[in-house]
């Protein structure tokens, strides 16, 4: 019985490992693609690799003031950076994902993470949004999203441009 299992699922097995591979080499040839040579390229990668991959650090397209945002929380969660390292990674971030890019924040249908990195909230603000949503249904307005708690009125004013309905 022993050999039969083990002809059966060493196919599977390989079949699996190879299909791994596979889409690791895929996905480094999509990173490859969506990233630009330049000055920073290196320090990003170097910097974001230590915690999470490097494709769901650009998945967020921002601006100056968002990226800066988004840089000073993960060196509060730890990551070690120069000024110098900081500064360039900031510049290629700004240059290669702007928020031009950026399409508009559905705050009736946005998930965290959309609110986090479309909206520049911080985690304990875009779960609150989540949690007024759910209580008190869709948002119709600015003025509507501003009762939230914890949400800054002035920030949401500021991106108001990017909030959909």
């Amino acid at each position: 019985m022993g050999v039969i299992v083990q002809r059966i699922f060493f196919p599977v097995w390989t079949l699996a490992l190879a299909l791994i591979l596979s889409i690791g080499t895929l996905s480094g040839n999509v990173f490859a693609q969506q990233t630009a040579d330049g000055p920073g390229r290196a320090e990003m990668e170097r910097l974001c690799k230590g915690c999470h991959e490097v494709a769901r650090s650009l998945s967020p397209r921002q601006d100056r003031d968002a990226w800066n945002h988004t840089m000073a929380r993960m060196v509060a969660f730890g990551m070690k950076s120069s000024d110098r390292d900081f500064n360039l990674v900031l510049d290629y971030l700004v240059k290669n994902f702007p928020a031009e890019d950026v399409p508009r924040v559905n705050v009736n249908k946005a998930t965290a993470i959309q609110l986090e990195s479309g909206l520049s909230l911080k985690r304990s603000q875009a779960a609150s949004v989540l949690a007024y949503r759910e209580k008190n249904g869709p948002f119709k307005s600015l003025d509507d999203l501003k009762k939230v708690p914890l949400i800054d009125a002035a920030k949401i004013d500021e991106k108001k441009e990017r909030i959909a309905f």
